[in-house]
């Protein structure tokens, strides 16, 4: 008996180290599987951006600012910028740079101008630094980029590639023109038809909630140089139309009639009804998406099957080859639905 009055049992101090000792493993176990379950969560979420975190996403995989310091100090956090590290290793490709510079410009920063053209693949640049859009005031400055600020940023404006937050296309043509020079911005735009994702009514809409934007005078100058039909209304482009109709004496045609073809309905922009010939005029950069450039095509070849000719003329050959414009509508008119105009049929070899 000991001198509290308490019976010792032979080996009981054994025992109770070995429970202490049980404790304390299964402790060690918990706490190890608790560390696991977070770094899978960090990895996970570094995968989807690129093998980069922003302090501030810490707290939703499970992980406080004393943890992400504790993973810094044993290397497997990796400071990029302040807040803003690599996961697992420092070196981070072009793709986790961009994504590191948009997540330490905070929640709602998105890459643009120049970085914003290469992701697109709009256009290349060696500049070294990365661009940057953020709303409100200027802040903190930060090593090799360069922050725009910008009020104002609607949906419309963002758009995500590969993971990161970006300007849309025609918000970052607005801003490239406030940065490239002319030619350059040009090159972007071919680019941009090349690639199928230039569309007019998004740049227009972009460079309306902007006007006072340093690019959009640059911009409106590069659009006129690829089309210069851009600077007309619609209505102002169809009274053309009409207008080289009546003044070479050709037949009236019907604007924006429906017709009947196959299981639907199409609506043509023009259409001369007796000789089975309908004329789509597109500007020079309209609706060239892929997928309005599949829809219209896709429409011609079922326009083609109801036996209709279709031909596609652009506004800018409208207003700067009006002459050769009115002698292919001529010959299309006088020759018959489906036959060629006479002076474009095959001809056989000489005798």
């Amino acid at each position: 008996m000991g001198a509290s009055g308490r019976v010792i049992r032979p080996g009981g101090k054994q025992q109770a180290r070995k429970a202490d000792h049980a404790r304390k493993a299964d402790h060690a176990r918990k706490a190890e599987g608790a560390r696991k379950a977070d770094d899978h969560a960090l990895a996970a979420l570094a995968d989807g951006q690129h093998g980069v975190v922003a302090l501030r996403q810490l707290g939703a995989v499970g992980l406080s600012a004393k943890a992400a310091h504790c993973r810094v100090a044993t290397g497997r956090l990796h400071r990029v910028y302040r807040g803003v590290y690599a996961v697992g290793r420092p070196g981070l490709s072009l793709h986790g740079r961009w994504m590191a510079a948009v997540l330490v410009c905070g929640p709602d920063a998105l890459l643009s101008h120049r970085s914003a053209a290469m992701l697109h693949d709009l256009a290349r640049t060696d500049a070294t630094r990365i661009d940057v859009t953020a709303p409100g005031r200027t802040g903190r400055t930060h090593h090799g980029l360069t922050v725009h600020r910008a009020g104002g940023l609607t949906a419309a404006d963002r758009t995500v590639v590969s993971g990161i937050p970006v300007s849309s296309v025609s918000r970052t043509l607005l801003d490239l023109a406030a940065v490239l020079p002319l030619q350059r911005l040009e090159r972007a735009l071919g680019q941009a038809e090349r690639l199928r994702v230039f569309d007019l009514g998004p740049i227009r809409d972009a460079l309306a909630r902007a006007p006072r934007h340093r690019g959009a005078l640059r911009l409106r100058a590069a659009l006129a140089e690829l089309d210069p039909a851009q600077g007309l209304t619609e209505s102002e482009l169809e009274e053309r139309f009409r207008t080289l109709c009546r003044d070479a004496a050709l037949p009236e045609p019907e604007r924006n009639r429906w017709l009947a073809v196959g299981d639907g309905h199409v609506r043509p922009d023009f259409a001369w009804t007796d000789a089975r010939l309908i004329v789509e005029t597109d500007g020079a950069a309209v609706h060239r998406t892929a997928a309005a450039f599949e829809r219209d095509r896709r429409r011609d070849q079922e326009l083609t099957l109801a036996r209709w000719r279709v031909i596609r003329i652009t506004w800018s050959q409208i207003i700067s080859d009006p002459e050769r414009i009115v002698r292919l509508l001529a010959a299309l008119l006088e020759a018959p639905a489906g036959r060629a105009p006479a002076d474009t049929m095959p001809r056989g070899p000489a005798a």
